[in-house]
């Protein structure tokens, strides 16, 4: 490898995308640049109360084009015609309807302005109902098809939500060849792909979040989706058995793309994957290391040589998959569904009466405040057994035992009850969730040798990682890198690129280590202990409730 090899990292985010670029021998960034998605910032196409959110795929477009030319030109012309490989991350299950040229419905005059045409982000959760039908559909086949995504099918995922668009819109249902991933069809995009059965499909969303499985020679038969429902029927002959590791290549840069971005038609783009799973790499995750990556929802990854998780199924998690994460590793999910959203529910309650504020930048500086000053205030409160209890289940439950029509509770409450001792009351929740996880993969046999933390909140709110490493009982370090879900990609990139063997080489090489590590104090263990259980049964009192 020359000195001057670098490798692009594409991350697509919830609310924006981010790309840098970094030097393939040692990982340092040479240039970064972020997009905000326009269309997703004024909430076009969703509805909150409806818990619909879509995101149109020409924020995506542009946001791919516009990072990487402003990385390109920030870090000059010396560096573009070194660059050796392009890999991308997305958030997920994002997927999108297409034509057959693997073209999303919503670039198309006709499905312009149709959210149904347009990617289901994540956090979407209109297919509640489908979800449910799926798990109960399920229990009537002698092989269980859920058996390795936790044994139960969540409304944020593939399936379900390609069944509710079908369901719900004729036009679609009519024009729809395929249903594509959001990290499955950038890399399509990029290598000039324009045949939708050619699409290359990751390992990692289709086993974490499509139901395949080697072991069913790819996805589950049409007879389960066709007896399911007939709009599903011969659906699966539409998706290749075959599937990919993020370390293999889907093509090169296609000639159209290459001169979009002033790059060569010789860069290598890698197989796509889901943001955390990138992210993991990126920040360095070892085996039995809980990868916590922390931004509006939280992503948790652990990863176990083959042998040593041999027939062990954890039940209620996002699935575990061979090479999903790291290639001939076992590579497991979990996760919440409101981590970061959670405070910045609070922080929107808490700051309605800006909106009547005429003066914007005020508005801005003081919006922007109120997050750090609720963590300073919380800090300082004394903590106590009988304090307020939350429950984080504001956009419903991801992990353990997905149910995403859960919802958040606040107990005790009193006149002297202000708004740090609620936001502490919420921090204390969100890390309780956080263990609920570690609990399930311990109980089910998968131990959970450390912490590591990744992402916004794990860099920027040293309350709550404190929090987090009492409840947990056990330190959690957090990596140096900002950007730890484009780093992983760039490490894929290189690999992808040829530059390293496998990508675990590329981690080595090109990763930034941590810079900061919290221990738990050990006085307020034995009390977060007490309050955990009783935030398990407030939660359990909620569910039956609900």
């Amino acid at each position: 490898m020359t000195p001057k090899t670098y490798v692009i990292g594409v991350d697509y985010g919830t609310d924006s995308v981010r790309s840098i670029i970094a030097d393939a021998a040692n990982g340092n960034e040479i240039a970064s640049s972020i997009f905000y998605y326009p269309r997703w910032k004024k909430q076009l196409y969703c509805n909150a109360a409806a818990n619909q959110f879509r995101q149109h795929p020409l924020d995506y477009v542009e946001g791919l084009e516009f990072t990487i030319k402003d990385c390109l030109q920030k870090a000059g012309p010396e560096v573009a015609v070194h660059i050796k490989g392009i890999a991308v991350d997305t958030t997920g299950s994002s997927p999108v309807a297409v034509d057959a040229h693997g073209q999303p419905l919503a670039l198309l005059p006709a499905f312009a302005e149709n959210p149904n045409a347009m990617f289901v982000l994540w956090k979407d959760h209109t297919s509640v109902q489908e979800a449910a039908e799926i798990n109960e559909h399920a229990k009537q086949f002698d092989i269980n098809y859920l058996q390795f995504v936790g044994g139960i099918y969540s409304s944020e995922w593939f399936w379900a939500k390609l069944l509710h668009v079908l369901r719900e819109d004729e036009q679609v249902r009519s024009s729809i060849h395929s249903w594509v991933e959001h990290c499955d069809w950038i890399p399509f995009l990029l290598t000039g792909g324009n045949d939708v059965a050619k699409i290359k499909r990751g390992v990692c969303s289709a086993g974490h979040k499509g139901l395949w499985n080697a072991s069913f020679g790819g996805y589950p038969p049409n007879a389960f989706f066709a007896s399911l429902d007939k709009v599903l029927d011969g659906f699966t002959s539409k998706l290749p058995a075959e599937t990919f590791t993020s370390s293999q290549s889907a093509g090169n840069l296609s000639t159209e793309w290459a001169a979009r971005l002033g790059l060569s038609t010789e860069v290598v783009v890698a197989i796509g994957a889901f943001d955390a799973h990138m992210g993991a790499v990126g920040g360095q995750i070892e085996p039995y290391y809980l990868s916590k990556v922390m931004g509006t929802s939280t992503c948790d990854m652990l990863v176990a040589p083959i042998d040593e998780v041999g027939d062990t199924l954890v039940k209620g998690i996002c699935g575990q998959v061979d090479g999903s994460v790291i290639p001939n590793m076992i590579g497991m999910e979990a996760g919440q569904s409101a981590f970061g959203d959670a405070y910045a529910w609070l922080k929107n309650l808490l700051a309605w009466p800006l909106h009547l504020l005429e003066d914007e930048n005020l508005k801005q500086q003081v919006s922007d405040k109120i997050i750090a000053e609720l963590s300073k205030q919380a800090a300082q409160l004394p903590l106590n057994e009988k304090d307020e209890l939350a429950v984080d289940w504001l956009n419903g439950r991801r992990t353990p035992d997905a149910n995403q029509l859960l919802k958040g509770a606040f107990t005790g409450l009193n006149l002297g009850t202000d708004a740090p001792r609620m936001f502490k009351s919420l921090v204390e929740a969100t890390c309780f969730g956080a263990k609920a996880i570690v609990e399930r993969f311990v109980e089910q046999g998968i131990s959970v040798k450390g912490l590591i933390g990744l992402g916004g909140v794990a860099k920027k709110s040293p309350y709550i990682m404190q929090v987090m490493a009492d409840v947990m009982g056990m330190p959690i370090r957090i990596h140096k890198s900002e950007q730890t879900c484009a780093a992983g990609a760039a490490m894929f990139a290189a690999t992808a690129a040829g530059l390293y063997v496998k990508v675990e080489d590329a981690m080595n090489a090109m990763g930034q280590g941590f810079d900061a590590e919290y221990h738990p104090n050990a006085s307020n263990v034995e009390l977060y202990r007490k309050r955990y259980e009783q935030y398990k049964k407030l939660g359990a009192f909620i569910e039956k409730g609900l």
